[in-house]
């Protein structure tokens, strides 16, 4: 009988260049959303997959937006792994500030460069490798094995992985979503979000009589944010259930960030003031200025009460004005660490580096929340270097890209089985 776990890894050890060269030929590809275009990157995956003899159904959710559904293995009742990761990438920016070509995909001093090398090229290019190489040994799998590719993730993912779980389109047991992590510990849960912004109405007049005359909306705007900075004050009632994972996440946050203690997050609202626009030329008292705001909401509170307590802190201030919820909206979420999955899949990363893992929160979102929305069991777990993330010069570590991998393959290997295995 074959032993499939070390004939795997000792495949993905053999052709490390070729799993190399997929991510670099991912980064290649500009699919930056906005605009959202995940045609061209997704025809290279179709194609890469049917020389693995691996079929692709496109499920469209728009003219542009491609998601993607392999599946290998043999049907199961009660074993579905979902690979899942997405094409799209934040855009690069200003090219000036970037010491290689962001589209490059450079390969160089054990890093491989390029916009989405992190988030999360390096860990689709693991997923696809491994797919592909299961159907090229042709890896007899016990359940199903389904690799789930979006293309909207960037922008709130309302065309990726819920538009395809709402229509049923695809249901699984158990998902592994490739976005970035630290290389010994997967995100097994993470912080709701409320998104809203504002408008704040002022009365024109010439800026050569300011602050005499005219009233500026611009400077009630920031009369406004300085009030949301107390949105940090909430209290969250934290269920018993969750104080363990929170207290092991904020001592990880004090090891990942020497001298600069970000623990804290993981019981606090957070606030940031993305973006304002207001007025229209220097010389006129601002009429009009809208504010938008990203906060992330704690277990043990609602992201509904933080939008209330966000008006009332504004109608403290004398500000009355709508707030708009829009992008991402929803409550802290986590998958168990008794879950099969998370088991196993920290199991592997200490199989293969050797080293001890295991499971933390993370302080920002991701299509995890729409996978537990629909009873799934999911966790994430990718390579990256994290200070590059939606940076200029962002890059992915190789021998991440290599773990994450064997990680991927050894973590299905051991949730769906094999029908000759002895391992």
């Amino acid at each position: 009988m074959t032993d499939w776990n070390r004939l795997v890894i000792e495949e993905i050890d053999k052709r490390q260049d070729e799993l190399i060269e997929l991510c670099s030929r991912l980064i290649q590809f500009p699919s930056e959303n906005p605009p959202g275009d995940s045609r061209p990157i997704s025809k290279f995956i179709i194609d890469y997959l049917k020389q693995e003899g691996i079929d692709t159904a496109i499920h469209e959710s728009g003219e542009t937006m491609w998601n993607l559904i392999s599946t290998i293995g043999s049907p199961s009742p009660d074993r579905h792994l979902l690979y899942c990761g997405h094409t799209d990438v934040v855009p690069a920016g200003d090219l000036s500030r970037w010491d290689v070509p962001p589209y490059s995909g450079l390969v160089k001093d054990g890093f491989i460069h390029g916009r989405g090398a992190t988030d999360m090229k390096g860990g689709l290019a693991g997923l696809i490798f491994v797919t592909g190489l299961f159907a090229r040994l042709g890896v007899p799998l016990a359940g199903n094995l389904s690799l789930f590719i979006v293309p909207d993730e960037e922008t709130g993912g309302d065309l990726g992985v819920p538009w395809v779980l709402d229509r049923g389109l695809i249901a699984g047991t158990a998902a592994v979503i490739a976005e970035p992590s630290h290389p010994q510990n997967p995100t097994i849960g993470q912080k709701g979000s409320c998104w809203f912004e504002f408008t704040v109405e002022g009365t024109p007049g010439h800026g050569s009589l300011a602050p005499l005359n005219g009233e500026s909306a611009i400077l009630k705007a920031a009369r406004a944010i300085q009030a949301l900075q107390k949105l940090w004050e909430l209290k969250p009632d934290i269920p018993a259930e969750v104080q363990d994972i929170i207290n092991i996440s904020k001592e990880f946050a004090l090891v990942r960030n020497p001298g600069k203690d970000v623990s804290a997050v993981h019981d606090h609202v957070t606030i940031n003031i993305g973006t304002i626009s207001g007025g229209t030329k220097v010389n006129v008292v601002a009429d009009r200025c809208t504010v938008q705001v990203d906060t992330r909401v704690p277990f043990g509170l609602d992201y509904r009460d933080v939008l209330a307590e966000a008006k009332r802190l504004l109608l403290e201030e004398g500000i009355d004005v709508e707030l708009k919820p829009f992008g991402f909206q929803g409550n802290a979420n986590w998958t168990s660490d008794s879950e099969d999955i998370v088991r196993l899949l920290v199991e592997s990363i200490t199989d293969v580096s050797q080293k001890e893992a295991y499971g933390v929160l993370q302080w920002a979102s991701s299509d995890a929340r729409h996978f537990r929305k629909h009873g799934i069991p999911v966790l994430q777990y990718g390579p990256s270097e994290l200070a590059g993330i939606h940076s200029f010069n962002e890059r992915v570590p190789v021998d991440q890209v290599i773990q994450a991998a064997k990680v991927y393959a050894l973590t299905a290997l051991k949730y769906l089985g094999t029908t000759n295995a002895n391992k």
